[in-house]
């Protein structure tokens, strides 16, 4: 590496909303501040919640709940 090309590798704080906190390295040089870490994110925790945004699911139920499944064609 060339000396004076890259910028500074340092270590920084990063918070969560969640108020979990852990260091890492950054050529940032400030602390940063995350909505969503590896603690509180549903895909690591395990924890999906389904997000309902102006009743859609209930509404798809409602449209879909007694129609029958659909059988496959019969082999010729």
């Amino acid at each position: 590496m060339k000396p004076g090309v890259h910028p500074e590798y340092n270590e920084i704080k990063v918070t969560c909303s969640c108020g979990n906190t852990f260091e890492t390295r950054s050529t940032l040089g400030k602390p940063l501040q995350v909505e969503v870490c590896s603690a509180c994110h549903p895909f690591y925790t395990g924890k999906q919640k389904m997000v309902d945004t102006a009743g859609r699911v209930e509404k798809f139920r409602q449209k879909y709940a007694g129609k029958k499944a659909a059988t496959p064609p019969a082999a010729a």
